[in-house]
C-alpha cells in the first residue's frame, strides 16, 4: 500500500507536468490557428472569385440585351439611308460592348446593309446550305424574339457569334438587325482590368476549346478555377476564370512567428502570475459578497431599490427610492414594519403582502400597491421583489424595485373616459347621418305625392269625373309606400342588417326611374338613350336600388343645367358579361374636378348650394351592400359617366 508521502510526490509530479502539458496544447492551438487562418483565405478566395464571376456573368448579360434592344430600335431612317446606317453603327460600337459587325437583312434574308462592309459568307444570303447564321436568321424571324447564332472561327484563333434580333413596324417583321460580337473583343470591352489582374478569363466550349481569353501572360496561374454557363449566347460555351498565384506576403510570415512568440511570452507571464492568485484569492472572496450586493442595489437609475433582509428590516434603499417617498436613507434603514411610507387606508393589504414576500410566496412578476409620500399624497407603485444572494450563494434577503406608474395609470383613465367620449360623439354623428339620409331620400316620394295631390285637387275644383282624379290619387297613395319603405330600408341600412331580397330585372327599374324623372327630364329638354343589349336578373332590395338610380340620374340631369340645349343628353347603356351586370350612365355635363374627385363619395362632402351631400354616399352604399361596385369616369366628350357593376342572380 503506497505511503501518504508517495501520494503527496505523485500529486506535486502532475502539478509540475501540467504546465508543460498546457505550453505543448496552447502552441498545437496556435499551430491549428494558423492553418485554419490558410484555409479560411483560401475559402475566401473562392468566395471572391465565385462572386466575380456572377458579377462578369450579369455584366456580359447587362451589355448583350442592351444591344438587343437598341438593335431592335432600328428604325426606318436608319435602314434607308447607307449614311444613317454607318452612323447607327458607329454609335453602337462605342458603346464598348463588344460589336465588331452590324448587318441590316431583309425580311427575306437578302443583305441590304452592312457597316464595316466585309462580310462574312454566311451572312450573304446563300440557300441550300445548312449554315448557322441562316438557321439563326430563320428562327428569330418565326419566333418574333432575339436569337443567337453558334460561335464559329474568323481568321485562325479568333471567333465571332452573331445575334439575330427581328425589326417589327405595323405589326410585321420588317427585317432582321445582325450583329456580330467577336468574342476576343467582347471580352476586352466588358471585362475590367482589375479584374483582368486577378484571373484569367476565358471562353470555353464543351469540349474544352478556348474561343476567347482576356490575361496577364506575365504572371503564373493556379491550377484552381471556376466556371460558369455564358448564356447568351449558348451553344455549350461557358466563361471560365483561373485566378493568377500570389505569393504569401511577408508580414503573414512575420505575423505568424510574432504569434508563436507572443504565446510563448504569455505563457511564462501566466506562470509568474500564477503565485500571485493564491494570494489574491483570498481578497477576491472576500470582495466577492460586497461586489454581487452593490451590482444588484445599482442596476437601476431611475427605478427605486429597496432591499429588506430575512426578518423585513431594510438595509438599504438608492436615492430613487428616496425621491419617490420622501423619507431620507438614514430615516428607513433599519426600519421594520409597519413602514412610515405605507398607506393609512390599505395598511392591511399590504401587511399581506409584505408577509407574503417574506415568506417566499409573492407574485413572480409583480405586483400594483399603493404607497403613501411623506406629504400625505398617495401614489400608484409597481414592485417586484427577487431573492437577494450573498457571494457564497445563500439567501440573505429580497431586493425590491419599485416604479411609480402613478402618471401612468391616471393617463390611462384619462384615454378611457376619452374613449367613451368619442363612442358617444360617433353616436350622435351616425343619427346625424342617419337623419340627413332619411330627409336626402325622402324629398323625391314626398314631392311626387305632393305633386299628385295638387293635381287631384285641381281636377277636383274643375269637377273633373271621379274616374281621372283616382290614378293621381292612386299614384299618392303608391308614393306614400314608397316613402314608408325607404325609411324601412335606410333603418335597416343603417344598422348594417340584411334585408330580404328578390330577383329585380334591373333595366325595369332603370325605367321605373326614368318614369319618375320624367319630369325634369322633360322641363329641361334632354334627350335620353337606353340601350338594353341584355335582360339583367339580379337579387337585391329593388326600393334601395331605384333610389339610388334615381339620385344619380338626378345628379346628370343637374350637372347639365349650364349645358346648351341641343347637347343635354343622358345615354344609359345595360350589358351583361362574366357572370354581372354593367349599367352605364353617361351625361355631357360640367363634369367632375380632379381636386374632389377623392372626396365624391364622402358623406356630408357636396358641390352644391343646396346640397347635404349625402346622395353618391348613401348610391355607394346600396350598391357595395348589393356586393357590387360604384365608380366613375370622365366622359370624353365632355362630362362624367357612371358604372354600376352588379352581380347577376344565380340561375
Amino acid at each position: 500500500m503506497p505511503s501518504f508521502s508517495s501520494k503527496r510526490a505523485s500529486r506535486w509530479r502532475w502539478l509540475w507536468i501540467l504546465p508543460r502539458l498546457a505550453f505543448i496544447l496552447f502552441v498545437g492551438g496556435v499551430a491549428l490557428l494558423l492553418w485554419m487562418s490558410e484555409q479560411a483565405d483560401k475559402e475566401e478566395k473562392r468566395a471572391t472569385l465565385t462572386s466575380d464571376m456572377l458579377w462578369l456573368e450579369q455584366n456580359l448579360r447587362f451589355h448583350l440585351t442592351r444591344n438587343e434592344e437598341l438593335l431592335g430600335r432600328i428604325d426606318h431612317a436608319h435602314t434607308s439611308d447607307a449614311r444613317a446606317f454607318e452612323s447607327f453603327a458607329r454609335t453602337m460600337f462605342g458603346f464598348d460592348s463588344g460589336l465588331r459587325q452590324l448587318i441590316w437583312l431583309s425580311a427575306e434574308g437578302a443583305v441590304r446593309l452592312a457597316h464595316p462592309a466585309i462580310m462574312e459568307p454566311g451572312l450573304a444570303g446563300e440557300t441550300g446550305e445548312a449554315i448557322p447564321s441562316r438557321q439563326s436568321f430563320r428562327l428569330a424571324r418565326s419566333i418574333g424574339k432575339p436569337v443567337y447564332g453558334k460561335a464559329y472561327p474568323y481568321f485562325g484563333n479568333d471567333w465571332q457569334f452573331e445575334v439575330h434580333v427581328p425589326v417589327s413596324r405595323d405589326g410585321r417583321i420588317a427585317g432582321v438587325a445582325v450583329g456580330v460580337y467577336r468574342i476576343r473583343d467582347l471580352l476586352g470591352d466588358s471585362v475590367p482590368w482589375w479584374l483582368a489582374e486577378r484571373y484569367r478569363i476565358s471562353v470555353m466550349e464543351d469540349s474544352g476549346k478556348v474561343l476567347g481569353t482576356r490575361s496577364k501572360v506575365e504572371s503564373a496561374i493556379t491550377e484552381e478555377g471556376y466556371q460558369v454557363s455564358f448564356d447568351p449566347p449558348g451553344w455549350g460555351l461557358t466563361l471560365h476564370a483561373v485566378p493568377y498565384h500570389a505569393p504569401r506576403p511577408t508580414a503573414s510570415l512575420v505575423l505568424s512567428a510574432s504569434l508563436v512568440i507572443l504565446a510563448m511570452i504569455v505563457l511564462w507571464s501566466l506562470w509568474i502570475l500564477r503565485r500571485h492568485v493564491l494570494r489574491r484569492h483570498a481578497v477576491e472572496e472576500q470582495l466577492g459578497q460586497e461586489h454581487a450586493f452593490r451590482k444588484a442595489m445599482e442596476d437601476s437609475l431611475d427605478t427605486g431599490m429597496r432591499a429588506r433582509n430575512l426578518d423585513g428590516e431594510i438595509i438599504y434603499v438608492n436615492p430613487a427610492f428616496c425621491r419617490m417617498v420622501g423619507w431620507s436613507a438614514a430615516e428607513l434603514i433599519g426600519r421594520r414594519p409597519p413602514m412610515p411610507y405605507w398607506a393609512d387606508d390599505y395598511l392591511d393589504e399590504t401587511r399581506a403582502l409584505h408577509d407574503r414576500v417574506l415568506a417566499g410566496e409573492g407574485p413572480g412578476e409583480g405586483f400594483e400597491l399603493k404607497l403613501k409620500r411623506r406629504n400625505g399624497e398617495v401614489i400608484d407603485v409597481l414592485i417586484h421583489e427577487a431573492p437577494l444572494i450573498d457571494a457564497r450563494g445563500q439567501h440573505s434577503g429580497w431586493m425590491g424595485s419599485i416604479v411609480d406608474i402613478t402618471e401612468r395609470k391616471q393617463a390611462d383613465e384619462r384615454a378611457r373616459q376619452q374613449q367613451d367620449r368619442l363612442q358617444s360623439t360617433a353616436r350622435l354623428v351616425a343619427m346625424g347621418e342617419m337623419a340627413s339620409s332619411i330627409a336626402h331620400e325622402l324629398n323625391q316620394p314626398l314631392a311626387a305625392i305632393s305633386s299628385y295631390c295638387t293635381g287631384a285637387a285641381n281636377l277636383l275644383r274643375n269637377e273633373t269625373p271621379a274616374a281621372e282624379v283616382l290614378p293621381a290619387l292612386d299614384k299618392a297613395v303608391e308614393q306614400a309606400r314608397r316613402a314608408g319603405q325607404v325609411v324601412r330600408r335606410i333603418y335597416n341600412l343603417a344598422r348594417h342588417s340584411e334585408d330580404r331580397v328578390e330577383l329585380i330585372d334591373l333595366g325595369e327599374r332603370v325605367d321605373a326611374a326614368l318614369t319618375l324623372m320624367e319630369v325634369d327630364i322633360r322641363q329641361k329638354i334632354i334627350h335620353v338613350t337606353f340601350d338594353r343589349q341584355a335582360k339583367a336578373i339580379i337579387e337585391g332590395d329593388p326600393v334601395l336600388l331605384e333610389q339610388a338610380l334615381l339620385n344619380v340620374l338626378r345628379n346628370a340631369v343637374e350637372s347639365m343645367r349650364d349645358t346648351l340645349p341641343e347637347q343635354r343628353q343622358i345615354d344609359i347603356t345595360l350589358t351583361c358579361s362574366d357572370g354581372y351586370a354593367l349599367l352605364t350612365i353617361a351625361d355631357h355635363g360640367c363634369g367632375i374636378d380632379a381636386g374632389v374627385a377623392d372626396k365624391l363619395f364622402d358623406p356630408l362632402f357636396t358641390t352644391k348650394a343646396e346640397g347635404m351631400g349625402m346622395g353618391l354616399a348613401i348610391c355607394r352604399s346600396v350598391v357595395e351592400n348589393h356586393r357590387g361596385r360604384l365608380s366613375f369616369e370622365a366622359n370624353p366628350g365632355g362630362g362624367t359617366v357612371f358604372h354600376i357593376l352588379l352581380p347577376l342572380a344565380a340561375q
